[in-house]
């Protein structure tokens, strides 16, 4: 459900952050689906529960996540503005990295080969 990788340098909670937050805007955790105890999902990842806990938080804090005390955590409703804003904040990130291959003067062959190569390994995932 959700990947986590312990070599990556990215912080655990930030890994679990983004993994969350694929897996709602792409569809595969629907709203007001519940999401796993953090215990639960700590055995599951191999990882300590206040790394869970501290990503739940954020993801609470951001509008993904709601909480139900005794219940759980829950996958918030997002508004379509909502959606629209990340897929505009993925166009603006794509845009500096873009801009910083060409002014090392990346060739476009190699930027178009290494976007189609990750995006192929990405939507291979789900």
């Amino acid at each position: 459900m959700f990947s986590i990788d312990l070599r990556s340098r990215t912080p655990l909670y930030a890994q679990l952050v983004d993994s969350v937050k694929d897996a709602v805007l792409q569809g595969r955790l629907e709203p007001d689906s519940q999401l796993p105890s953090v215990r639960e999902l700590a055995a599951r990842l191999a990882i300590n529960p206040n790394t869970i806990q501290k990503a739940f938080r954020q993801l609470e804090k951001e509008g993904y996540l709601y909480s139900v005390p005794g219940r759980g955590n829950f996958v918030a409703s997002l508004h379509p503005r909502d959606l629209e804003l990340e897929r505009e904040k993925v166009v603006l990130e794509l845009e500096r990295v873009l801009d910083a291959a060409a002014k090392r003067g990346l060739p476009l062959e190699t930027v178009l080969e290494l976007a189609r190569k990750t995006y192929d390994r990405k939507a291979g995932e789900e």
